[in-house]
């Protein structure tokens, strides 16, 4: 990786000229759009032509398809994207003409220094559901924030970002490739600390220092918060002295913690304790106990940047969920089809064991393991929870920015399951769910890669 010495906020004003390596990511196009409205000329490149690119074109942004040291032209700076590697063209040409290339966190990083309040997200899981809650409790309050979330959510007209007025810029958090380390957090958000990202951390003890480390970067006026009911969050912060909010699900001796807990039609709604005081009263339009922890969360994070309990209710109440969390597709022949991006065995242990709440007959589950190397460290994680469906389908691994070096296949999944269905494309796992969804079901199209394409192909069959 190549580390400037000049710091980026040197670049960030209006008439410098950057191209953005990797610009139709999903943080990516945000930072792009950020730029371009603070007066910069963006420019830059992407793999694949694609909605995301075409939309940025529109706005006068040139992007070119594929990676070619040309693309450069006659650019000041180059951020990339964490995929993207020293032996790229264009990070290699932009090395040997002496133009200076950062990192996308290093770009939020600097955007954030200023804004007074700076509100980071992080987490194994619940990161974007979280930054969704936030971002809904801050509009109600009327906090006009900026806001970056690693998906699209309806409130912002199903962007994954807006640029505001107010004090506050709300931000997803990313460990991976240690991203987060190059924020200004005033208040930091941990969720929760799991293994993860084994082909860039080594072990989970690892995951844990690189989270306390991201605790480390709160100033002494900041606070963090983090989930007392998660082990690893209470590993990373071991005699981390700062001001440390817990909030919990079940333990009253946190500083925060959810009261008179009760599930209507499987949604919960619940009182939010703070220090012994009552802050809000919580009706949330999306299930599982996850959401009620990712909503202590939000709410804990208003707290300490005073925002009212109204607006936590309010905002609360109004958030349906983000893009491709548990994301409501359609029906097909009486049943219902639901997306959702979770791709870690936690993640799909929460998915599964609120979709099991739900009154359906059966539970069809259409999961894309993300990455070779995931799938490989947690191996038995995943064959675990994809036993918790009645009907597991699985696609073949996304192989994202990997290549296949493990020797792994879904197959291998499929084996260890009972019943599992094994696609070696994604039009046959549309072909598999056509033949076997029945009235009454719910069938999950799970994963961070393109599997949610085979619930809208089932859908035009319909």
């Amino acid at each position: 990786m190549t580390h400037p010495q000049e710091d980026i906020r040197n670049y960030i004003h209006p008439g410098v000229q950057v191209h953005l390596a990797g610009i139709g990511g999903v943080s990516m196009c945000p930072l792009a759009e950020v730029l371009h409205g603070m007066g910069l000329q963006v420019q830059g490149s992407d793999m694949n032509d694609s909605t995301t690119v075409a939309h940025l074109r529109s706005l006068g942004i040139p992007v070119a398809i594929g990676h070619s040291a040309e693309n450069l032209r006659d650019c000041d700076l180059v951020i990339r994207t964490a995929a993207i590697k020293d032996e790229n063209p264009e990070i290699a040409g932009a090395v040997a003409r002496g133009i200076p290339v950062y990192e996308r966190a290093q770009a939020w990083g600097a955007i954030m220094r200023g804004y007074p309040n700076a509100l980071c997200i992080s987490g194994t899981h619940g990161k974007t559901t979280t930054t969704s809650m936030a971002t809904h409790i801050f509009m109600a309050a009327g906090a006009d924030p900026t806001v970056m979330i690693g998906g699209t959510l309806p409130l912002l007209h199903h962007a994954g970002y807006r640029v505001g007025q107010g004090e506050t810029i709300i931000l997803e958090s990313c460990e991976y490739c240690n991203s987060f380390l190059n924020f200004f957090p005033t208040v930091a958000v941990i969720l929760n600390v799991a293994a993860d990202h084994l082909d860039f951390f080594k072990d989970l003890q690892d995951i844990e220092h690189s989270f306390r480390a991201f605790a480390e970067l709160v100033p002494d006026s900041g606070h963090v918060v983090a989930n007392r009911d998660d082990p690893g969050a209470r590993e990373a912060l071991a005699g981390y002295n700062g001001s440390l909010l817990w909030f919990s699900l079940f333990d009253h001796n946190a500083d925060c913690y959810a009261d008179n807990v009760a599930f209507f039609d499987g949604l919960p709604a619940f009182d939010i304790v703070i220090r012994g005081q009552t802050y809000a009263h919580v009706e949330l339009q999306v299930g599982g106990k996850h959401n009620i922890a990712n909503a202590l969360a939000a709410a804990c994070s208003a707290y300490l940047l005073g925002i009212d309990g109204k607006a936590v209710e309010e905002g609360l109440k109004a958030f349906h969920g983000a893009g491709r969390r548990f994301e409501h597709k359609g029906t097909y022949h009486g049943a219902e089809i639901y997306d959702d991006y979770a791709h870690h065995p936690d993640e799909l242990h929460a998915l599964l064991t609120m979709a099991k709440q739900q009154p359906y007959e059966r539970i069809i589950c259409a999961f894309q393991p993300h990455t070779y190397s995931r799938t490989r460290a947690l191996f038995d994680e995943f064959v675990r929870e994809l036993r918790l469906p009645d009907v597991t389908i699985l696609a073949e691994i996304y192989a994202a920015r990997e290549k296949n070096e493990y020797g792994i296949s879904s197959q291998d999944l499929a084996r260890e399951i009972p019943g599992a269905v094994y696609c070696s494309s994604l039009d046959k796992v549309t072909d598999a769910l056509a033949e076997i969804a029945r009235p009454g079901d719910l069938i999950l199209t799970v994963g961070a890669g393109d599997i949610f394409r085979a619930g809208e192909r089932l859908l035009q069959r319909a």
